[in-house]
């Protein structure tokens, strides 16, 4: 099934960016001073959430469509999972995100680092999501 093929590669594509940063983006940027540090974050963190954001409605889309023409419940579940994403970033991850665009670099400090740690543990649990997804595309995809 074509729509169940893509809707596992736009899940990887999501997983692997979300990986990305959550592995080596991330631990990388802490290692820096405040300032670089907040600077960093800010300058990917707009394109880094449009990125992800359009590969999640994607996903969601394709393996709705995966599901509509299978049956198959995996790809509703796969769907529902990216879907959660969504709530889940508008509760937890954009207060930490405003925070952290609300201080200019030359504020950063004690406290933007506490927020960027805080935003990484968070944004763990979206990249958990995504791999969750993908193996659930996957697992429908080979079985």
């Amino acid at each position: 099934m074509v729509f169940g093929l893509l809707a596992l590669t736009v899940a990887a594509f999501y997983s692997g960016a979300a990986s990305w940063v959550s592995f080596v983006e991330h631990p990388a940027r802490s290692r820096l001073d405040e300032r670089a540090q907040l600077e960093a974050w800010k300058a990917s963190s707009v394109r880094g959430t449009v990125m992800q954001a359009s590969l999640a409605v994607l996903g969601i889309v394709l393996g709705g469509v995966a599901w509509y023409f299978t049956g198959d419940l995996r790809w509703l579940v796969g769907a529902l999972v990216l879907l959660v994403i969504r709530p889940y970033a508008l509760v937890a991850i954009v207060p930490v995100d405003k925070a952290l665009m609300a201080i200019s670099p030359s504020e950063a400090g004690p406290a933007s680092r506490a927020l960027l740690d805080r935003w990484g543990r968070l944004h763990a649990v979206r990249t958990a999501l995504g791999l969750v997804a993908m193996a659930i595309f996957l697992w429908a995809t080979i079985a």
